[in-house]
């Protein structure tokens, strides 16, 4: 076997079971986040990715994760999302959509369904486990943006 070959065979890509994600991960009351790539696990550097299930009715608290992009992709359910200085936006995700989080913007995640599970999978731009709480008083009313990109204004 050529050493290229012998190479990829230990260093090329990575499939992580289901199974067989780590829960050994920062954990919010409501909530359950399992990492899937890391650098442990799977030798990535650049990635952290993994699934979190909120209970229905759960949210976060507002916070923000530094220089940390993050992206959302809604499995089952709807996720409400909240952000802005006194989290005064608000917007819904369901399944089958993503949702872009760019860094330092504060937030919260909740779980918009009064019975069922919310189900994501979320990426973030490095393995840096961030969270910064954030002690805001959130408007009464947020105000809800539907984003549309420019391409299909």
């Amino acid at each position: 076997m050529s050493d290229s070959i012998s190479r990829w065979r230990s260093q090329g890509v990575r499939v992580v079971p289901a199974n067989q994600l780590d829960s050994n991960t920062a954990q919010t009351p409501g909530m359950r986040r399992a990492a899937a790539i890391t650098t442990d696990r799977t030798g990535g550097t650049k990635l952290w990715a993994g699934t979190v299930t909120i209970d229905a009715n759960a949210k976060t608290g507002p916070h923000h994760h530094g220089d940390l992009e993050s992206v959302i992709y809604v499995v089952n359910g709807v996720a409400r999302m909240r952000w802005g200085d006194r989290l005064e936006f608000v917007a819904e995700a369901q399944a089958g959509d993503f949702i872009y989080v760019p860094p330092y913007v504060p937030h919260q995640e909740i779980n918009a369904s009064p019975d069922l599970q919310l189900h994501c999978v979320l990426t973030r731009s490095g393995q840096k486990g961030l969270v910064y709480n954030l002690d805001i008083d959130p408007v009464e009313v947020p105000e809800l943006v539907r984003w549309i990109d420019d391409l299909h204004r």
